[in-house]
């Protein structure tokens, strides 16, 4: 499993793909869409993308849409703390805890004292996962396991080998597993579990792993399994597994998306009798020349690609000075150079 992570990231760094134009924005909203939607959110990434760049609502409920607006804060907020390598503390986790539910959250008042998870409060009631499901840590005893979690997350952090990618991702499956565990808030849970799992990630340089919500089944049968046992192993086998997996998908996504050796009608596609293109790419190029104001929110709808993809085409045409852009992202055009 070592081997095949560290093959596999270093395919995926060799090829470029994080360094394709707003890789980190559009991999952030695909991490941010896929966390939401683990919690029951049905927003796509092209709505987020919308959502978060335009500030265009979509059809889906208000709720759901607030969601992923707060979880994007938080994750915004999450990366400031890692670029300067601050310290897990309880004040911390609470904090970027109001940003994932500020507009989703509630007030309780209970036997403990009233709190808000809107304002990041550990929860001072007793709660289980689903009915008859695993109960968790009595609230009288978060404060403390908290604190624990901290303190051994600071240590490990400092201790672990900055090159050693596999132990690098075991920590931040570790400390996902560890502190979804603890339970530390009435809600929420899930996406600051996920949250912290990424910040870690994200402060070693490593490329930030997301839950599919295709996966969510096997995701939380792992979780499942490991609280049972007690132990992390088969969370964590699951988790390094699975971005393996989403890793090698998109290799081979960008290569073909890539390959110039498309064949068409049992001819090799070419533009100008030299340069040979996809299908994907010509398909992009005569949307252009159709539509020079056509933006690449459109451009997705209309192939039905993700945004990271169809930035790819279009680089390859920049720069091959197929096209050229005239004027800002807003109120600019596409030029196609014949």
């Amino acid at each position: 499993m070592k081997q095949n992570l560290i093959e596999t990231v270093n395919e995926y760094l060799s090829l470029g793909i994080n360094q394709q134009l707003d890789y980190e924005k559009f991999y952030l909203y695909s991490i941010i869409t896929h966390s939401t939607a683990i919690e029951g959110s049905t927003v796509t990434e092209i709505e987020n993308q919308l959502l978060f760049d335009e500030g265009i609502s979509t059809n889906k409920p208000m709720a759901e849409q607030l969601m992923n607006l707060d979880l994007k804060k938080a994750y915004e907020q999450s990366f400031i703390y890692a670029k300067s390598h601050a310290d897990f503390s309880i004040e911390l986790l609470c904090s970027l805890a109001a940003l994932v539910m500020q507009n989703t959250g509630s007030t309780y008042k209970t036997i403990g004292g009233d709190f808000s998870s809107a304002k990041g409060d550990l929860r001072l009631l007793n709660v289980s996962a689903g009915r008859g499901g695993k109960s968790y840590l009595a609230w009288q005893k978060v404060p403390d396991r908290l604190q624990k979690f901290c303190d051994w997350l600071n240590a490990e952090r400092k201790v672990v080998d900055k090159n050693d990618i596999h132990k690098l991702y075991e920590l931040s499956f570790e400390a996902h597993y560890r502190i979804v565990s603890i339970h530390p808030w009435a809600d929420g849970n899930g996406r600051m579990s996920r949250l912290v799992m990424n910040m870690i990630q994200y402060e070693a340089g490593c490329i930030p792993s997301i839950v599919k919500k295709e996966k969510r089944a096997e995701y939380i049968q792992s979780l499942a399994q490991s609280q049972e046992k007690d132990a992390s192993k088969d969370f964590i086998d699951f988790m390094m597994n699975h971005h393996v997996d989403n890793l090698q998908k998109q290799i081979d996504e960008y290569k073909a998306s890539m390959e110039s050796d498309d064949i068409k009608g049992g001819q090799k596609i070419s533009v100008g009798g030299q340069k040979k293109w996809s299908e994907t790419t010509l398909k992009i190029l005569e949307l252009i020349k159709q539509n020079p104001k056509i933006s690449r929110k459109e451009l997705c709808s209309e192939l039905g690609i993700n945004p990271s993809a169809v930035q790819k085409h279009i680089d390859k045409l920049k720069e091959t000075k197929m096209i050229e852009r005239l004027g800002g992202a807003k109120g600019g055009e596409w030029r196609v150079n014949e």
